[in-house]
């Protein structure tokens, strides 16, 4: 059906991706989006085989061709979860030079509501690594900021944890 399926970028981070992809499964007509660096850590944390037989497009053409599908109507949200501080600078620039960042312009641009879980959303925190040990996490400055000024773009919203995207999604018309 038109509209209302949800695009749901993967992109490099490792932080809370366990938590994206355990949320994302729980969800009906989702549209996989894997960066190149998605596919990686996917693999690092064990976690591709989780999304076999469901819709998933990897990024391999130089331009973003899927991306049309949100002026077409297809998709009713875009979710960029977890999202690593490279790709959240590249939206608050406007950079359009990968998938993912193509994504984000394009629903901007088509009124489609985007929800972004970024990494860095706090001066330290404390990640798991693939083999799961604790690692401390100090964002830099620059980070910090970007988040915030994504989170001032309209019709974006930023997540600061799982949960706070899990509330979104359960907001949607």
């Amino acid at each position: 059906m038109a509209g209302r399926r949800i695009a749901w970028c993967l992109t490099g981070a490792g932080h809370w991706l366990e938590e994206s992809v355990t949320l994302a499964l729980t969800l009906e007509g989702i549209d996989f989006f894997l960066s190149r660096a998605a596919e990686e850590v996917l693999r690092l944390y064990r976690l591709e085989e989780r999304l076999q037989g469901r819709p998933l497009f990897r990024d391999r053409m130089a331009s973003a061709p899927l991306s049309g599908r949100f002026g077409q109507g297809v998709y009713r949200a875009l979710v960029i979860a977890p999202t690593t501080s490279n790709t959240v600078a590249k939206c608050v620039l406007g950079l359009s030079d990968s998938l993912v960042s193509t994504f984000f312009a394009q629903a901007g641009k088509s009124d489609v509501p985007v929800a972004v879980l970024p990494t860095d959303t706090v001066p330290y925190l404390l990640s798991r690594d693939p083999a799961g040990r604790s690692v401390a996490v100090r964002p830099r400055a620059i980070d910090l900021e970007r988040v915030e000024q994504l989170a001032s773009f309209d019709g974006v919203t930023v997540a600061r944890r799982p949960g706070d995207l899990a509330r979104w999604l359960e907001a949607l018309p």
